[in-house]
């Protein structure tokens, strides 16, 4: 574990608890955000629950609030405890605690797991150095990532059971290679819309489209096979070659594709959830910290789209 230490501090610095709780609400507000970037294929948004038939908008915004205060019990756990197993047992914990609330407030439905994964982590990382970059971060959670959970429950998921059959790495296996679908796609995507002068809302809906193109998203295969991922990931793809969000092709593209996740009710969540770990680091990285609790569309808000 010598490469450890240049990305952790062996005793993590002493903070203000508002470090905690600036991060932990940093993610409240990604994941808010992901879900009212309207349109997107297959998922909840503005217009409705997508291929959803047990989630709603109104439920996505209460799950991302029930599930905050765990990730600020993440960052603290960071700021107090050396990088160790001891650690990552430590934020396991707090993410089964983070599960078990989600499922009280949606009555049973998974919103976030995935979510509480990626930006468990990646909020743990930060806590470790809030001053890191996105690479830096992402590379701390992936470290964490790697080392073993003591306590998992031996239940198969969802997850293990896609990753068995299709050979694809899931969610922890993006995790243990440093998230390059944040790093090297999310976030590039994002800045590359912005640059070339796209609103916000078309420079997410670009992000979450070049993510859909290329992630083995287990979301997908789990409902809809490897049928339904080429259909996911060309269908993304499409749009973007037809010119993407806000062209008169590529928003037709995107309603045709909408369609089909539609009638063979698929959701690509797992793209879902790399969007909202996007804009949290996307966020850290511009040093946005007045984040309005409201969510209004308000300059300090960092999640105001256009």
């Amino acid at each position: 574990m010598a490469n450890v230490l240049p990305i952790f501090r062996q005793v993590a610095p002493v903070r203000e608890v508002f470090a905690a709780e600036h991060l932990a609400e940093l993610a409240r507000q990604a994941l808010v955000a992901e879900a009212e970037l309207t349109p997107k294929p297959g998922l909840v948004d503005r217009r409705g629950t997508g291929a959803h038939s047990d989630l709603s908008l109104d439920l996505m915004r209460r799950s991302a609030s029930a599930i905050a205060p765990f990730f600020a019990d993440m960052a603290r756990a960071a700021q107090s405890m050396p990088f160790s197993n001891a650690l990552r047992t430590e934020v396991a914990a707090i993410g089964r605690a983070a599960e078990f609330a989600m499922l009280q407030v949606t009555g049973g439905s998974n919103s976030h797991k995935g979510a509480i994964w990626i930006l468990g982590l990646l909020v743990t990382a930060a806590g470790q150095d809030i001053e890191s970059n996105p690479d830096t971060i992402a590379k701390g959670a992936g470290l964490l990532a790697s080392l073993p959970d003591s306590v998992r429950p031996q239940l198969v998921s969802h997850g293990d059971m896609v990753r068995a059959r299709y050979g694809v790495t899931g969610a922890r296996g993006e995790a243990i290679a440093n998230f390059p679908h944040i790093v090297h796609i999310g976030l590039p995507a994002l800045l590359a819309a912005r640059k070339k002068g796209c609103t916000e809302t078309n420079s997410r809906l670009s992000a979450l489209l070049d993510i859909m193109a290329r992630l083995d998203d287990t979301c997908v295969l789990y409902r809809g096979g490897a049928e339904g991922l080429t259909i996911v990931q060309k269908g993304a793809s499409d749009i973007l070659h037809a010119g993407g969000p806000g062209s008169a092709a590529g928003d037709q593209a995107m309603l045709q594709l909408d369609h089909e996740l539609f009638i063979r009710t698929i959701s690509p969540g797992g793209s879902a959830d790399i969007l909202a770990a996007t804009l949290f680091l996307d966020a850290l990285e511009r040093g946005q910290y007045a984040v309005q609790e409201d969510n209004s569309l308000s300059e300090g808000d960092p999640y105001g789209a256009n």
